[in-house]
């Protein structure tokens, strides 16, 4: 009976390291989550995300409008914009409408592809480059589509990440040929 404690004492042991194991490992990983998930680039890719979903909904919506629904494409035009470019819309609105009514066209887009191209956040300043298909159907016409790169500026605001700009992306210039010595 002499080896019965021994054995007891030898399970106590294990049972003891295996728990101080187990122990280490679980605030280990505890507190590497947490560092994880309080890391600045974990809250970078955060708002990159962020920005690049309202880069490419404002450049839907700017790229958008029925002549059927006109005064609520319009109001979405704004509420996408901010700065000058809101000045812009809101300036140009009575016009534009004019001309929306009298042409009767329905305008879609689609967004191909989309990347953040600038991210500052302590300026609230981005940039978002698109590729879009923006379609125009006039009435008693065949549709015509346009494929188009686009640079959106986008402006945190308090009411979130919107336009500040929106522009045709330059389409580069073919290369030329070079003097040989």
């Amino acid at each position: 009976m002499a080896r019965t404690p021994s054995r007891h004492r030898t399970q106590r042991t294990l049972a003891s390291a295996a728990a101080a194991l187990a122990l280490g490992l679980a605030g280990w990983t505890g507190s590497s989550w947490y560092a994880a998930a309080h890391d600045d680039s974990a809250r970078f890719a955060t708002t990159r995300d962020e920005v690049l979903a309202a880069g490419e909904q404002a450049a839907l919506n700017l790229n958008t409008l029925d002549h059927r629904d006109l005064t609520d494409g319009l109001d979405t035009w704004e509420q996408s914009a901010t700065g000058s470019l809101l000045d812009e819309l809101r300036k140009g609105r009575s016009e534009f409408e004019k001309q929306v009514r009298t042409a009767r066209t329905v305008t879609t887009a689609e967004v191909l592809s989309a990347a953040v191209t600038e991210l500052d956040e302590r300026e609230g300043r981005a940039g978002v480059l698109l590729a879009m298909r923006i379609t125009v159907d006039p009435p008693k016409k065949k549709p015509t589509s346009k494929e188009s790169r686009l640079l959106a500026e986008l402006t945190r605001t308090a009411g979130g990440w919107k336009l500040s700009g929106l522009g045709q992306a330059p389409a580069g210039q073919a290369p030329t040929d070079t003097p040989s010595d």
